[in-house]
């Protein structure tokens, strides 16, 4: 995952309620199920161990934000758990088949929270974060956001 969208992974965070942040983390997951299938095919299998470490943990946090009290919950724990197997099964096996099958789960989940995101009317998770406004600013050969309320808090109350 390349800088920029880990920075926009990050910035949307920042600024995303409870469902979305689940919409983010399946994209997460998305990003580096992706990376891992084409380190596959290359030869730095280090990175390729790393990308599915990082699938694998986009896929505990899911796990982890379930609330099991909660139908769809048992279920959904059940495709992550078949999910991370698959994952396990792909990186021992290195084969690219087991991260399509994850790949067939998760992207109809991904559409259907974003869908179910779009109605959620609650704010950010996020309450004292940086608020970064629509302006880019240009400067020599560079680009930047420009950022307000750089508060010495930054989202933690002493």
């Amino acid at each position: 995952m390349t800088r920029e969208v880990r920075q926009q992974f990050t910035f949307r965070i920042t600024q995303a309620n409870s469902t979305e942040m689940v919409v983010i983390l399946y994209e997460m997951l998305l990003c580096y199920l992706q990376e891992s299938c084409q380190l596959l095919e290359g030869d730095d299998k280090i990175a390729f161990h790393e990308a599915v470490r990082k699938t694998r943990g986009c896929l505990n946090e899911l796990i982890n934000s379930l609330r099991m009290e909660y139908e769809p919950a048992p279920a959904l724990l059940q495709l992550y758990l078949f999910c991370l197997r698959s994952l396990a099964r792909g990186e021992r096996k290195e084969e690219p088949e087991p991260f399509r099958e994850v790949e067939r789960v998760i992207r109809p989940l991904h559409d259907a929270y974003e869908k179910i995101a779009a109605q959620n009317s609650l704010g950010p998770v996020m309450e004292n974060s940086q608020t970064v406004y629509a302006g880019l600013t240009y400067g020599r050969n560079t680009l930047s956001e420009n950022l307000t309320d750089q508060g010495a808090n930054r989202g933690v109350y002493i």
